[in-house]
């Protein structure tokens, strides 16, 4: 404990790293404050959130916290270290400054000496404690989307629409509450990034809700294990991912033409409720092998030809 606590906090201020501008904001922050704001509330507590423009510019910023409003500050989760936290400090010199769910680094430095208490996670010489995010209240899952997309392919010339639709995709999905994955088709031995055989790629897939794709891999690796595709063909007149769609029999396709955030959301309420059965009834179908593809074809050439 340092200097002399003040009793019955008239409003309190909870800040972390998700405050600072320069700071960044990350689920288990989030989560961390999330725990604390439920104590608050479950104690009959005021209080506010200060939070980083760049991460949530509508919200309260420090620019319009005026300190005397608040008889405590709360630092919420992540390490005790730094110019950011000693302002803290001086800007709240008149509050009671308590740390919670955070690491003590340096015990005797100004970013936690300042406070009149820290409540530790982790410090030199105590038994570490759960972190908050351990025990913040559950929201319920949100639908994880696998997002596969190229940024051309120059045999199409005049016609490829790859860079438009990318940036017209990416800007609708991050609108959408869901849990986005960066995904890749290409395999290579020699970065991490990448899988190395088509199991690992469907491995992922697999596990999805659903895929946004503008690639004909995406579109087809994806509706093998079943799983839903919103897909969007990034030629203009449409190209290999339409033809592909219409060989599937599937049916929530999107031209680059006619991209807009409307279709897109139809497709996707679709996608994520009749689209499951239908993504199934498409990958049976592949098992069954109810149609010929290119490979039972050629053997009936080779056998007429050789």
């Amino acid at each position: 404990m340092y200097g002399r606590e003040r009793p019955g906090p008239r409003k309190v201020l909870l800040t972390g790293w998700f405050s600072f501008r320069e700071g960044e904001a990350t689920a288990g922050d989030v989560l961390a404050l999330r725990r604390v704001e439920e104590v608050l509330r479950g104690a009959g507590m005021a209080y506010d959130v200060v939070w980083s423009p760049g991460f949530r510019p509508k919200a309260l910023h420090f620019d319009d916290v005026r300190p005397g409003d608040y008889s405590h500050l709360v630092f919420v989760c992540g390490p005790l270290h730094g110019p950011q936290v000693e302002e803290l400090h001086r800007r709240f010199a008149h509050c009671v400054r308590i740390a919670v769910g955070t690491s003590v680094i340096d015990p005797d430095g100004a970013a936690v000496t300042g406070f009149h208490r820290v409540l530790a996670r982790d410090a030199p010489g105590t038994a570490p404690s759960e972190d908050l995010a351990a025990r913040a209240p559950d929201a319920p899952a949100r639908p994880v989307v696998g997002v596969i997309l190229t940024d051309g392919q120059r045999e199409y010339g005049e016609q490829s629409r790859h860079g438009q639709v990318a940036q017209g995709v990416t800007r609708w999905l991050a609108g959408k509450d869901c849990a986005r994955l960066e995904l890749e088709t290409r395999l290579g031995t020699h970065d991490w990034h990448l899988s190395v055989t088509p199991a690992q790629v469907q491995s992922v897939l697999a596990r999805l809700d659903l895929v946004v794709t503008d690639r004909l891999d995406g579109l087809v690796l994806a509706l093998r294990v079943g799983t839903p595709v919103l897909a969007v063909d990034p030629v203009a007149g449409g190209a290999k991912v339409t033809a592909q769609a219409r060989a599937c029999g599937w049916p929530a396709l999107l031209a680059a033409e006619g991209l807009d955030a409307r279709r897109l959301d139809r497709w996707w309420d679709w996608c994520l409720t009749s689209g499951r059965v239908a993504a199934r009834q498409v990958r049976d179908a592949f098992r069954e092998g109810r149609v010929a593809d290119g490979a039972d074809r050629l053997v009936e050439v080779l056998a007429t030809r050789g």
